[in-house]
């Protein structure tokens, strides 16, 4: 095979795949995109409309958080679980106690603003994942991850992040090979052109968030989200996390010693929980070097665990500290700090907050806005183009699919592609199933029209 026939070989391939991605994957990118982009466009408004729950213009001194989880608990009603305590990170904000639900999906749970000053139930809602979602975003963020089908919907969103980097990679190898030479005298372009421009320049002005938001997307996917993770532990990437054991750790036999003198509110509601420990727990954990103002307490679910303190402050500088407090002696247990997470894992929690639109504030809302809205331009552009170059009816070439641009290759080529395709199907699972349905329907359009004479590319 020539130099020449190899590269057109290729060039038939890469056409063919760029083809199937962007027309069976492509709207679910863009769909991807648009909510993505509704969602880190709305934070000043969730904080708008919910502004009665969460911010309070009474002036005092706040009671303590006993007080305050005691009043969330019995405004709650049923006796259910307290999952985490968000005290009020400055003045005019409220408290968050937070409530594990049968009744929720995962990583849902009902929360209560307790206004600290008087003890006012402010707001009763449901709130979603470490971020603390409201119902505006989360309405936002189930339609960006599962379009409201729960665990089978999710497959959509891993189908978007596992092809996403390909088409990305593949437009720009295809620019590559089929770019014209430059021209010394400007030339009139017809509108396919044109939009061939614009298509090829926002992809390369998105390649690096194309790449970022396929990575950072797939580590919350369904299926590959475990392979990723193994990856992560194999290479010890992993986001380091507090032993929170105390088995080998010494406890009073009474498991309230010392928080029965100067505590309010530790009716024992729900059996097992002290509600004072909220404040020694907080206090030992500050004395242990937590220091952020945003911080998530999150009692033992049984006794024989410690509960724990995590700064969530997840802006720049990033404060995601946490601390482990045997609530019988009141001792720091174990600590992990942010400054001495490998470089995989830190990498890793900057991008995931990137991703949401956290880690830089109102720069980072924008810079995201503009990508999604980009991204979004960029696959209509797709589509005009394959509009307009649409074959007519009955002038349909059979020698036009992705199996006759496969067989095209030489035998290394074949045999790299073949390998690299089973290596990533078994990886990312859900590219695997759709990579075997592209290839049956383009069976399937080969067997419908081998019997028409080829009319040219």
């Amino acid at each position: 095979m020539t130099q020449r026939a190899s590269r057109q070989a290729w060039v038939n391939l890469l056409r063919r795949l760029h083809f199937y991605i962007g027309l069976f994957v492509g709207p679910f990118i863009f769909i991807a995109a648009l909510s993505g982009t509704l969602y880190v466009a709305t934070p000043q408004l969730e904080a708008w409309l919910f502004r009665d729950a969460l911010t309070t213009s009474v002036k005092g001194s706040p009671h303590p958080l006993a007080d305050q989880v005691a009043v969330a608990r019995q405004a709650a009603g049923a006796p259910l679980p307290v999952q985490a305590v968000r005290p009020a990170s400055q003045t005019g904000e409220t408290t968050r106690v937070m409530f594990s639900d049968p009744q929720l999906g995962a990583s849902e749970t009902r929360s209560l603003f307790i206004d600290p000053v008087t003890l006012e139930v402010k707001g009763d809602m449901t709130v979603y994942g470490t971020s603390g979602i409201l119902p505006l975003r989360l309405w936002i963020d189930n339609l960006h991850r599962s379009l409201w089908l729960g665990d089978i919907g999710r497959n959509y969103s891993e189908l978007a992040a596992s092809w996403m980097w390909i088409a990305a990679l593949g437009g720009i190898a295809l620019w590559f090979l089929t770019r014209p030479p430059r021209q010394r005298k400007p030339t009139r372009h017809n509108a396919f052109v044109n939009q061939r421009r614009w298509h090829v320049a926002l992809g390369w002005l998105l390649l690096v968030g194309l790449l970022l938001f396929s990575a950072t997307g797939l580590t919350w996917s369904r299926w590959a989200g475990d392979n990723v993770n193994q990856l992560r532990a194999a290479m010890d990437w992993m986001t380091p996390q507090v032993n929170a054991s105390l088995r080998g750790e010494p406890a009073d036999n009474d498991p309230h010693a010392g928080h029965h003198s100067g505590h309010h509110g530790m009716t024992m509601a729900e059996p097992g929980l002290d509600n004072g420990l909220f404040d020694a727990v907080l206090s030992a954990a500050r004395q242990a070097g937590i220091q952020a103002a945003r911080v998530e307490i999150r009692p033992a679910k049984t006794t024989d665990r410690a509960w724990t303190v995590n700064e969530i402050d997840r802006r720049w500088p990033t404060q995601v500290d946490a601390a482990a407090v045997n609530p019988h002696t009141l001792t720091v247990i174990d600590r992990t700090r942010f400054s001495e997470f490998p470089l995989m894992a830190k990498l890793t929690r900057w991008g995931v907050d990137f991703h949401m639109g956290i880690l830089f504030g109102l720069a980072n809302q924008l810079a995201l806005m503009a990508f999604g809205t980009a991204l979004c331009v960029l696959i209509l552009l797709g589509y005009r183009m394959w509009w307009r170059r649409r074959p007519a009816p009955g002038q349909v070439n059979p020698a036009l699919t992705l199996v006759n641009a496969w067989l095209g290759l030489s035998s290394v080529g074949r045999g790299v592609t073949f390998v690299t395709a089973l290596l990533l199907g078994l990886t990312l699972p859900v590219m695997g199933v759709s990579l075997a349905l592209f290839l049956a329907a383009d069976l399937a359009r080969w067997h419908r029209t081998r019997s028409q004479a080829p009319v040219g590319a």
